[in-house]
C-alpha cells in the first residue's frame, strides 16, 4: 500500500520568512504584491463570540476549514471548561475574512492563546476565506505585526497547533509564522465512489476475507447490529458506556485516562446535543451491539465528526470480554467507513497518533505544525521553551520504551 505524505513545508520560502519574522521588517519593493493580502487585513479582537457568530459560521462551510474551528465545537469547549471564547477576527473593505477562535489560558506562569478543544483537536487550520489573498513574506511579517497588535494586552504567547502548511488543496495563510513540527502526524483513507472502490486502494481481498471471519464468528453466537445514534439521549448513554469501557481499559494497561476529567466528559456531552445539519454533525456515536446469547453486550463504540465530505473519528474503545477472536473494534471501522461511502463522504480521518490499525487503512499521511508567535516580552523569553517541550514529545515518542515508561508516571500522577 502506497501512503501518501502531505504538508511538507517549502524549505527555501520557510527560511526566507523565519528571517524576516525575526528581523521584523518587510523587504522594500514587495508591498505592492500582497496588496489584497494578509497584510490588508483589519484585526480586531473579540470578547464575546456571539457577536460575530453569523460571519463564523458563514466562514466554517468552506472545505479548507476544519470542523474544529466550528462555531458549535469551539463554544462547548469554552463552555465546559468555564472560559469566555474569544476571537480574533480579520477583516476587509467590510468583509470579514479571516476568524482565530481563541481561549485564554495561564500555563507556566503565561498568557496563552490557543485554539479552543486543546488535544481533542485533530486538525485546526483557523477559519479563511478561500480568497483571503496573498501569503508571501511580505504579507506575513506584515500580519505578524497586526496580530502582536491585535493581542496585545490580552496574550503573552499565541500558540496554535496541530496545523497543516496545506490542506484540501489551499495553502495554510497561517505558514509565514514561525512553526516546528508536531509530535503527532494525522492519517486519512481518500474515499472513491462506492466501499468497493474504496477497498481498492488497500489489500481488498485480504480485507473481505477477514470480514467474512469476523461476521461468522459473530452470527455464531447470535449475531449483531450497527448501531448509529438517532437521538440525544442514546448517544449521551453510549458516550456514558464509551467513558467506563475507555477508563477501564487505559487502567488495565497502567496508561493515564483523558477522559477521567468532568470538564471533557461534559464537553463531549455538550457536541452530542448540537444538533445535526444534514449530513453534518459534531460527535456521532457508533457501536456494535450483539444479540443472541450476550444480547445488549456493546463490544465496540466510536464516534465520528462530519463537516460537509470530511469525516473525523475523535475516540474509540473496544470491550474483549466477549467473542475477541471476532476483532469488534476493526469490524465497526469497516462499517463506519461503508457508511462514509455511502453518504458521499470524500475523507475518513482516523485523527492524530501513528497506530498499526491507521497504516493499514490509511492512504495519506498528514504532517502538523505547531505555530508560535511572541506577543509580550515575557512571551518572546519562552518561544524557545515551547519548541523545545514540543521537539522533546516528538522525540519520546519515536522510542516506545520511553513513551511507555511516560505514560506510566502520568498514569501515577493523575491517580494520586
Amino acid at each position: 500500500m502506497l501512503m501518501q505524505r502531505i504538508c511538507e513545508p517549502d524549505r527555501e520560502q520557510d527560511m526566507v520568512t523565519r528571517q524576516l519574522l525575526a528581523q521584523d521588517r518587510i523587504p522594500q519593493g514587495k508591498v505592492a504584491s500582497a496588496a489584497s493580502g494578509l497584510d490588508t487585513l483589519t484585526l480586531e479582537f473579540v470578547t464575546d463570540a456571539t457577536m460575530i457568530e453569523a460571519d463564523w459560521r458563514a466562514l466554517e462551510q468552506y472545505d479548507c476549514n476544519s470542523l474544529h474551528q466550528g462555531f458549535d465545537w469551539c463554544q462547548a469547549f469554552a463552555r465546559a471548561n468555564g472560559r469566555p471564547l474569544r476571537a480574533l477576527k480579520g477583516s476587509r473593505d467590510g468583509r470579514t475574512m479571516m476568524i482565530l477562535p481563541l481561549v485564554i489560558v495561564r500555563a507556566r506562569g503565561i498568557r496563552l492563546a490557543r485554539f479552543p478543544g486543546g488535544g481533542f483537536n485533530n486538525i485546526n487550520t483557523g477559519l479563511f476565506a478561500p480568497d483571503i489573498g496573498g501569503t508571501d513574506a511580505a504579507a506575513s511579517a506584515m500580519f505578524k505585526r497586526h496580530l502582536r497588535q491585535a493581542l496585545s494586552g490580552h496574550a503573552d504567547l499565541l500558540h496554535l497547533d496541530k496545523v497543516p502548511l496545506a490542506w484540501r488543496g489551499a495553502r495554510s495563510p497561517l505558514g509565514g509564522l514561525q512553526h516546528i513540527e508536531s509530535q503527532n502526524h494525522a492519517f486519512q483513507l481518500t474515499l472513491r465512489d462506492g466501499f468497493d472502490e474504496t477497498l481498492s486502494q488497500l489489500n481488498a481481498k485480504s480485507r473481505k476475507r477477514k470480514h467474512r471471519i469476523q461476521t461468522r464468528r459473530l452470527a455464531e453466537i447470535g449475531g449483531f447490529e450497527h448501531v448509529i445514534a438517532k437521538t440525544p439521549a442514546e448517544g449521551h448513554a453510549l458516550l456514558d458506556l464509551f467513558f467506563r469501557q475507555k477508563g477501564q481499559r487505559l487502567e488495565a494497561f497502567g496508561l493515564p485516562d483523558v477522559f477521567a476529567p468532568d470538564s471533557v466528559r461534559d464537553f463531549l456531552h455538550r457536541l452530542v446535543d448540537v444538533p445535526a445539519q444534514g449530513t453534518d454533525q459534531p460527535l456521532l456515536l457508533h457501536a456494535i451491539r450483539l444479540n443472541g446469547e450476550h444480547a445488549g453486550h456493546v463490544p465496540a463504540i466510536a464516534s465520528l465528526s462530519r463537516k460537509g465530505d470530511h469525516v473525523i473519528c475523535q475516540f474509540s474503545s473496544i470491550d474483549d470480554t466477549v467473542c475477541p477472536e471476532a476483532s469488534p473494534g476493526e469490524l465497526l471501522f469497516w462499517l463506519m467507513i461503508e457508511e462514509a461511502c455511502r453518504t458521499k463522504a470524500a475523507i475518513f480521518d482516523f485523527g492524530i497518533g501513528d497506530q498499526a490499525y491507521k497504516r493499514s487503512w490509511c492512504t495519506q499521511e498528514t504532517v502538523q505544525y505547531d505555530f508560535v508567535l511572541p506577543i509580550s516580552a515575557l512571551g518572546r523569553v519562552m518561544v524557545p521553551a515551547t519548541l523545545a517541550v514540543t521537539k522533546a514529545k516528538a522525540a519520546i515518542k519515536r522510542h516506545p520504551a520511553v513513551y511507555k515508561t511516560v505514560q506510566k508516571w502520568r498514569s501515577r500522577r493523575q491517580a494520586k
